[in-house]
């Protein structure tokens, strides 16, 4: 800290009275962050604080870099595995005699509550923090994996592979992409590309790795192998420094916690269950941005269009590798295609993320997200042309392609609508949302599959379902932009006549000619010329 930051810092400790600063010096950044820390305007400022404070030069540098690499392995871990686990699809259903819908459960539960589990990621952050929480994560992923080698009932996996796996993704995924914004304010667009190439990495590495050691261990063994891998996890989650935010000075600002002695008070008069109640509502609404949704009406439309999107987005995935190897593709072949589309997007997302940190993309990302959106549903009718290896590949590379731009994007969307600091909650309430239609996606799927014993009109289904929700957001989000114009657009000035000019005091009517000199003399004439 240099000599100016010192004495800025001695200076902050002492004048705690004053009102907050307008001024954005870095003196000064401390002071407004506890007077204004809750305020949307002062993101970027509380962030730069930060750096302040921990003197590793953050954000936007130092110490997020580490950060951000740690970010990228830990969505390689979590957000590309359920995509993997169609490698051993045909084994477990061999293993436990399911159906194509009952075998589908097991990446629809994982993939759910992973994106089902972020309220309660939120409360383990603000409880113990981001580094502790994907620790956790990690924890819970890697002993679901090496349980789910012991299961002897497909309902066990569902369990064990599903529910505790996928709440450990939960744990590990949501903590890393929420301080990686806050290391990062004027990178942002390109941080969050670059964490979303950790997905196209773990595409990339995780088939191939699954392959192979489905090859040579089995499904049990490479669940128990795989569980492994999923405890490093908690090496990256170790990285995670946080920043260090000043503690806001007087009473606990709105929309926070009732005061112990307003606790005290409920229970005294209202009862034990009254007041759990009121604290469970007030959990609710702060880690669920209900009041974002009824209010902020981007983030409504944002909410319901990718709550939709997730019904078709994530089913080709699961289902690729099947389809490939149900018409004689060999195995190891078939998951080369997860390989390719790994490969694509790890090609692909680093230079899109350093495009659109542009300037001229600001307040135009929504429009560039949905266009990719559309490509990528319609990139799904591909796959009935035929399952030979060719036409898979065009399928791929053109999914790849549309899906980089969708995935860095993502959540850059999300931190243009709402604030830095709803965040959290926002994306909590998303992930609920989005949770069911991911639950009951592959299911549906499978249904198709067994009714109709092709699997064409799974990836059609997916084509119109992805597709129809890019022209909702589209259209939705030009309908919102031409109505804030409107609202935007001064009034219109009224043409003015000379007879207009002449300014006549609206309280009195003009004054007789005897009482000109007893009004002026009162100072109650009207001055209409400077």
């Amino acid at each position: 800290m240099t000599q100016r930051n010192g004495v800025g810092g001695v200076r902050e400790r002492h004048l705690q009275a004053e009102d907050c600063p307008s001024d954005v010096e870095t003196e000064t950044l401390q002071e407004a962050n506890d007077c204004g820390a809750e305020e949307p305007g002062n993101v970027h400022q509380q962030a730069l604080a930060a750096a302040a404070v921990t003197g590793d030069g953050a954000p936007d540098g130092g110490w997020g870099w580490v950060v951000l690499a740690a970010t990228i392995l830990v969505l390689a871990l979590t957000l590309a595995f359920p995509s993997c686990v169609g490698i051993f699809y045909t084994d477990l259903q061999n293993e436990f005699h399911a159906t194509n819908s009952e075998t589908s459960w097991v990446p629809s539960i994982m993939t759910s509550v992973l994106h089902a589990g972020g309220p309660f990621c939120s409360v383990l952050v603000e409880r113990l923090g981001c580094r502790a929480t994907v620790m956790l994560g990690g924890v819970l992923s890697g002993v679901g994996m090496a349980a789910s080698s012991f299961a002897q009932s497909i309902m066990e996996l569902y369990i064990t592979t599903g529910v505790i796996t996928g709440l450990g993704f939960c744990f590990s995924f949501q903590p890393a992409v929420t301080i990686l914004g806050h290391y990062f304010v004027r990178r942002r667009a390109f941080a969050n590309a670059m964490s979303s190439t950790g997905t196209a990495l773990g595409l990339c590495v995780l088939p191939v790795l699954g392959s192979y050691l489905h090859i040579e261990y089995g499904w049990r063994g490479s669940f128990l192998i795989l569980g492994a891998l999923l405890l490093n996890c908690c090496v990256f989650g170790a990285v995670m420094r946080p920043l260090q935010l000043p503690r806001p000075r007087g009473p606990p600002l709105m929309n926070h916690r009732p005061s112990l002695s307003q606790e005290g008070k409920d229970k005294k008069t209202k009862g034990f269950l009254r007041t759990a109640s009121n604290y469970v509502l007030s959990a609710v609404k702060k880690h669920m941005a209900f009041d974002q949704f009824c209010n902020n009406s981007r983030y409504c439309v944002y909410t319901i269009g990718i709550t939709w999107m997730m019904l078709g987005f994530v089913v080709p995935l699961i289902y690729l590798v099947p389809y490939a190897t149900a018409h004689g593709m060999e195995p190891s072949k078939a998951a080369m295609l997860l390989s390719i589309l790994g490969i694509v997007n790890i090609v692909v997302r680093p230079p899109i993320g350093i495009i659109f940190s542009m300037p001229w993309f600001k307040g135009r990302h929504i429009y560039v997200f949905a266009s990719a959106l559309f490509v990528n549903g319609l990139s799904n009718s591909i796959c009935c042309l035929g399952p030979t290896f060719p036409v898979l590949v065009s399928f791929v590379v053109i999914y790849g392609l549309s899906m980089s731009v969708v995935g860095s994007l993502m959540f850059t969307v999300l931190m243009d609508i709402v604030a830095m600091n709803r965040f959290p909650s926002a994306l909590g309430l998303l992930a609920i949302m989005e949770s069911i239609t991911l639950l009951i996606g592959p299911p549906l799927a499978g249904f198709l599959v067994d009714k109709s014993g092709q699997y064409s009109p799974v990836f059609l289904a997916c084509s119109a379902v992805v597709a129809s929700s890019a022209v909702f957001l589209m259209a939705s989000f030009y309908y919102l932009d031409k109505k804030e114009e409107k609202q935007l657009a001064p009034l219109p000035v009224p043409e003015t006549t000379a007879a207009d000019e002449i300014a006549v005091c609206p309280y009195r009517d003009e004054p007789e000619e005897e009482n000109k000199l007893k009004v002026s003399a009162n100072g109650a004439d009207c001055i209409t010329s400077v």
